[in-house]
């Protein structure tokens, strides 16, 4: 392939690869708003939306590597738009963690185990208070 036709084909990889970063970073938006809102019908088509952004991702990302040269400026737009949609997974992930450990210790409650409280810990993280245990031994 000439480097002509080569930079072409890239530049319109990375722009439809793009695209769809730049869709998935509006259904990450929507999905965030659906959980805050415990919206779980809209957000099982939100996650269904968002998994077939992801495949048509991958599979532009796969088209991309094939050819070997880059386009710098769009390649650092790429970035940093993936960089974005990585920050707002994390972000949803975290809210779904939170939630089911919080549920987690509502069934525990109910069900009728150990009462332990829980703090935040050093890193901001949710983290429940271990109890102590006693040990004796005998000489």
């Amino acid at each position: 392939m000439d480097p002509a036709a080569c930079r072409e084909q890239l530049s319109q990889l990375l722009t439809d690869e793009m695209a769809a970063l730049t869709e998935l970073t509006a259904l990450l938006e929507a999905e965030h708003k659906l959980l805050a809102d415990n919206d779980v019908s809209a957000l099982e088509r939100a996650m269904r939306e968002r998994q077939s952004c992801v495949g048509r991702i991958v599979r532009l990302d796969e088209e991309r590597r094939s050819p070997r040269r880059t386009l710098g400026v769009r390649w650092q737009e790429h970035a940093g738009l993936a960089r974005r949609c990585r920050e707002l997974n994390d972000r949803n992930g975290a809210l779904v963690s939170a939630r089911l450990k919080r549920v987690q210790a509502l069934l525990g409650v109910l069900i009728g185990g150990a009462r332990e409280s829980a703090t935040y810990g050093r890193g901001g993280s949710y983290q429940p208070v271990s109890t102590g245990r006693v040990v004796a031994t005998e000489v």
